[in-house]
């Protein structure tokens, strides 16, 4: 038979961990399954300054802080794993790997997070990894010395520019928009930045190279006017996708393919919270998922005492 679980926690970034540490703490049998590396796009973010009552520091350091939290409280963690599918109807929810282990729970929150959203146009698929990435964190020193395109306006990407040119000798902050959509320290930290230039109202169109990345189009949107920019490599900050889809069938999503969730985190399936940047909300910050991560567990055991009563 099965090991039944108290809650199942399926994704092991700030909001899943939060939510293993919470529960575990609550002496809930609780198992986190992730089937990526743990912390989520948290281990993406080079610096975190505003983390209350911790100093500079960053999301790797802050994601293993969290996992060995949850483990000290017993909670499991399996992660870099396959899931093959989900039964979340039923009081007893399912949860089977590719490998053929299937785990049982009494509850479950779904902390799946999001992926970096793509531009999707000519060329990015075959330059992904030779001159394009998705975090200056992970792939920054391997541009040192060169020239460098930043996508986007949010605070991610006027953050992540300043990182970059920590290696880069310039920075070009490419955004579709006259102004961005980011907080004033961000815009001016990277208009402070000698390193960063920008082109506003303009979009790339297209990735060219010979194996690797030498140079993009550039269309000016008020004008029309495109033109050629060599570069050596381009990062992309416009934003993440939630990833529920595995679950859209059975868990309602918004328009945004969002998690639809009350207050309580609970989505429209008993026993099944949602937590993290996979829901519907305005903010999505490491506090705020972990505020997600919180609500969810409580409910959760909340939930649970019900059932037991």
């Amino acid at each position: 038979m099965d090991e039944i679980f108290d809650v199942i926690i399926l994704g092991a970034g700030a909001a899943g961990l939060t939510s293993g540490i919470y529960s575990s703490r609550a002496k809930l049998n609780t198992l986190i399954i992730n089937e990526g590396a743990i912390g989520g796009q948290m281990i993406l973010t080079n610096e975190i300054a505003n983390y209350p009552g911790v100093e500079l520091t960053n999301g790797f350091m802050v994601a293993n802080t969290m996992k060995k939290q949850a483990k000290d409280f017993g909670c499991k963690i399996k992660s870099n794993v396959k899931i093959e599918s989900y039964d979340l109807n039923g009081k007893i929810k399912k949860v089977v790997l590719k490998d053929g282990r299937s785990f049982q729970s009494k509850s479950v929150i779904l902390a799946p997070g999001g992926k970096p959203r793509s531009l999707n146009i000519e060329g990015e698929d075959a330059f992904k990894g030779t001159g394009i990435s998705y975090c200056a964190t992970c792939d920054g020193e391997f541009f040192m010395d060169k020239e460098l395109i930043v996508v986007g306006g949010g605070n991610s990407a006027l953050e992540e520019a300043v990182t970059l040119t920590k290696y880069a000798t310039k920075v070009t902050i490419v955004h579709q928009f006259d102004q961005f959509q980011a907080f004033e320290h961000a815009i001016l930290e990277a208009k402070n930045n000698p390193k960063i230039e920008f082109i506003m109202e303009s979009e790339l169109r297209g990735f060219y190279g010979n194996g690797k990345l030498k140079k993009v189009s550039i269309e000016h949107l008020p004008s029309g006017k495109i033109s050629e920019k060599k570069i050596d490599g381009v990062f992309i900050f416009v934003g993440y996708l939630p990833q529920t889809e595995p679950f859209a069938q059975i868990v309602n999503v918004n328009d945004r393919n969002e998690f639809v969730v009350d207050t309580d985190m609970k989505t429209n399936i008993p026993g099944v919270f949602a937590a993290g940047d996979c829901i519907a909300k305005r903010y999505r910050q490491v506090t705020t998922a972990v505020a997600d991560g919180t609500i969810a567990a409580l409910s959760a055991a909340d939930y649970l005492r019900t059932q037991n009563n």
